[in-house]
């Protein structure tokens, strides 16, 4: 079996990658209105899966032989077609290829930098994207990370994060093509309408996972506990559990627990997975919380402390547990590590098919935009995991002949 790095695509290969990119697009063919934006939706997802370095209408016209980008903005802006219908085949099509029974779903919302105050949404906000305040529109999405047929990434919903001073400036929402029935939501709603989504399409997952935005939010994780969703969720220091206390429990934030209820024995060295540079060692403390109501499951507290300062309180990390009784130890620490691939899959779809690079300002556009590259960077996961020894390979520029 060849090895990624000696890999080389036969002639069969390329033509099997043509096919399957063909097959993609007839699969959301259906949903176009006209033959005219049905082709062009093709051209698109070529132009995202191409060699070009920005993947914006111009570059993406020049891609297919236009010469103006008003082909690619029209499929964004004003062509009839059903961009949630097109979410809801990614679905079908990661759930047909890449279906995992204990592939976790990941959340988290990324920042996409923007100048002025046209686009949907934008405004100054914490980015994560520049780890600071910026002008930015938020997006809110879930990846669908699997090990099989290979370890991998995908982003499988998407939702545009509404400040709430945007969902009541009416004229503003009108200018910028906002709907009149979206209403302010925030992150965790819009996050439990994705997991709600997903879950309906039949897409197997065994467990969530997410940062503190979605662990600390308590009607996100009574909604997945009364779907008898197991989940490994990070929480802030802060936040109070339920530790046992006799017969009944006492109420206590995790910095307490942190700080007066462990013993050094409590603490056991395991690794989160691997990382660049090999196993990535944590000192990890497990605690029992109060039985949650539903039989079979219990919840705890996992406490995670680094290597480097192992004793500041401030680098410990918090995560809130719940899953079948007898689920080990290990199980959770390794959920918890997988919460980084969610930002693997926005940073190779900002970086291969140019997630973060379209320049529309309208609700609409955004979405269209966003599902397209989603679906793009399915079909690369799809392919890579195809092919012997290269389901984990970075970049496009070995898989450009499909374009």
């Amino acid at each position: 079996m060849p090895s990624t790095s000696s890999y080389e695509p036969s002639v069969d290969d390329v033509a099997q990658w043509a096919d399957e990119l063909q097959a993609l697009h007839a699969r959301i063919a259906p949903r176009f209105e006209r033959a005219e934006p049905r082709r062009r939706a093709l051209a698109y997802l070529h132009g995202l899966l191409s060699h070009a370095e920005r993947k914006n209408g111009w570059q993406l016209a020049e891609e297919a032989g236009e010469g103006t980008p008003d082909g690619m903005q029209r499929l964004l802006n004003a062509s009839r077609w059903d961009v949630d219908a097109v979410r809801d085949d990614l679905v079908a099509y990661v759930r047909e290829q890449l279906a995992d029974p204990a592939a976790i779903l990941v959340i988290d919302e990324t920042g996409f930098l923007k100048k002025g105050t046209k686009s949907a949404g934008v405004q100054r906000q914490y980015s994560g994207t520049a780890g600071r305040r910026e002008n930015c529109q938020v997006g809110v999405f879930v990846t669908y990370s699997s090990l099989v047929p290979a370890q991998t990434q995908v982003l499988v919903d998407r939702e545009l994060y509404l400040p709430q001073d945007w969902a009541e400036d009416g004229p503003r929402r009108r200018e910028a093509g906002v709907p009149d029935d979206v209403v302010f939501a925030t992150k965790p709603e819009l996050a439990q309408r994705m997991l709600a989504r997903v879950r309906a399409a039949g897409l197997p997952a065994a467990w969530v996972t997410g940062d503190s935005v979605y662990g600390g939010s308590g009607p996100l994780r009574d909604w997945l506990e009364a779907q008898h969703q197991p989940y490994v969720l990070a929480i802030a220091k802060n936040d109070g559990v339920d530790l046992p206390y006799g017969k009944t429990a006492m109420h206590v934030s995790a910095q307490e627990i942190a700080q007066y209820a462990l013993a050094p024995h409590d603490w056991q060295r395991l690794s989160a997975g691997d990382g660049s540079k090999g196993p990535r060692l944590y000192d990890w403390a497990f605690v029992r919380l109060a039985a949650p109501s539903a039989a079979g499951f219990e919840q705890a507290l996992l406490i995670r402390r680094p290597l480097d300062a192992p004793h500041d309180p401030k680098k410990l990390a918090y995560y809130l547990t719940y899953a079948p009784v007898g689920t080990l130890f290990e199980t959770l620490i390794a959920v918890a590590g997988r919460r980084w691939t969610i930002e693997e899959s926005i940073e190779a779809a900002k970086g291969e098919v140019g997630l973060d690079h379209y320049e529309v300002r309208h609700y609409h556009g955004w979405y269209r935009h966003m599902t397209l590259a989603m679906l793009a960077l399915a079909y690369l996961a799809v392919v890579r995991a195809r092919v012997p020894g290269a389901a984990g390979k970075r970049g496009i520029l070995w898989l450009s002949s499909v374009s």
